[in-house]
């Protein structure tokens, strides 16, 4: 098996091409067999569903290379539960979990010398995506639908690594409406944020930070990964109907319970930022993204969380814990990992 050439310590969290994809569609009323594509490219029709009226739904997990030299793929059954409740919440025909699985497992295999080696703090990233493919002019859902899981290998998200950053909020930008698509994964939410998001790059900030679409009165998302406080050995992070129930986090979430951190899901206040002593982001991609400072744009007040440039003791422990599991250097006591043979 020919090595690519690729500088895996200087690997951008970017799309790189590798050799295969797999894909699967849904035509006269059932799932077909997995296929198997060398092609980057999608033929569709010009009045295709997705292209038209937002019928997409993607998914977003990692496989690594351990330090025993297998490769782990983590909780690809939870991507897959939560691509079924994406596909429902955009009247798309859900992927059986069983043949997502399979999609992924097979995905992985065949790109097998894409998976960065141990060591170099990257991963391969799996990318399941689903679109509508019937044509409609008027609105309403497909009745064909296509999945395809592609791969790549990433680096950090964050150029910083595990650095604190600074982070924005602004009551100007919703990233989705009340009762609207955010508690599921599908593009619209996140073309919806890239004017808030370039926003808070020009301005030098990593992320823009979301307050509540309805009230304005409680944190909602960190950009595109849930938000996470840390005070009085309690580990805080927001209930609300309009995030994303991020995998990372709920598994963050035992983890701080096996480590002896009491774990509180709910209402987090605008005013409850300064109590926090350690703030986080976390997901997929970047694991967890330490924050450092918060600045309200609106009213020029700033919410210091850390001054040393490190982060905090508890987000450190907590991320090394995951990584740790992900990559076979921890016991995986909750069974998330699957190893691909």
């Amino acid at each position: 098996m020919k090595e690519p050439e690729i500088d895996w310590s200087k690997l951008p969290f970017s799309y790189i091409k590798t050799d295969y994809n797999v894909r699967c569609t849904y035509k006269d009323g059932a799932w077909g067999d997995i296929e198997v594509s060398d092609s980057e490219y999608i033929p569709m029709h010009i009045a295709a569903s997705a292209l038209h009226y937002g019928q997409e739904a993607f998914e977003g997990l990692k496989a690594f290379r351990g330090k025993d030299g297998k490769i782990r793929v983590f909780r690809m059954d939870e991507n897959a539960k939560r691509f079924i409740k994406s596909a429902e919440g955009v009247k798309m025909q859900p992927l059986p979990e069983e043949i997502f699985c399979e999609m992924v497992r097979k995905v992985v295999k065949l790109n097998e010398r894409f998976i960065p080696p141990y060591g170099t703090g990257a991963s391969l990233y799996i990318r399941p995506l689903m679109i509508g493919m019937t044509p409609r002019v008027g609105v309403s859902p497909a009745t064909e639908y296509t999945v395809i899981i592609l791969v790549t290998p990433v680096g950090p998200y964050f150029k910083e690594g595990f650095k604190p950053t600074k982070v924005c909020l602004s009551r100007e930008y919703d990233r989705v409406a009340p009762k609207g698509t955010g508690a599921i994964k599908v593009g619209g939410n996140y073309g919806a944020s890239l004017v808030a998001g370039e926003k808070a790059h020009e301005l030098g900030y990593s992320v823009m930070l979301y307050l509540d679409p309805k009230e304005k009165k409680y944190i909602d998302e960190c950009g595109a990964a849930n938000f996470f406080g840390v005070k009085d050995n309690t580990y805080v992070t927001p209930a609300s109907e309009s995030i994303l129930p991020s995998i990372t986090n709920k598994s963050i979430r035992q983890l701080a319970e096996d480590l002896g951190l009491k774990v509180e899901q709910r209402h987090v206040t605008l005013e409850e930022l300064p109590t926090f002593e350690e703030i986080g982001a976390c997901g997929t991609a970047a694991v967890i993204s330490p924050v450092s400072e918060i600045d309200d744009l609106d009213t020029g007040k700033k919410y210091v969380i850390s001054t040393t440039g490190e982060a905090g003791p508890v987000s450190t422990m907590l991320y090394n814990k995951i990584r740790g599991i992900q990559y076979g250097e921890e016991p995986d006591t909750h069974g998330w990992c699957e190893v691909i043979e």
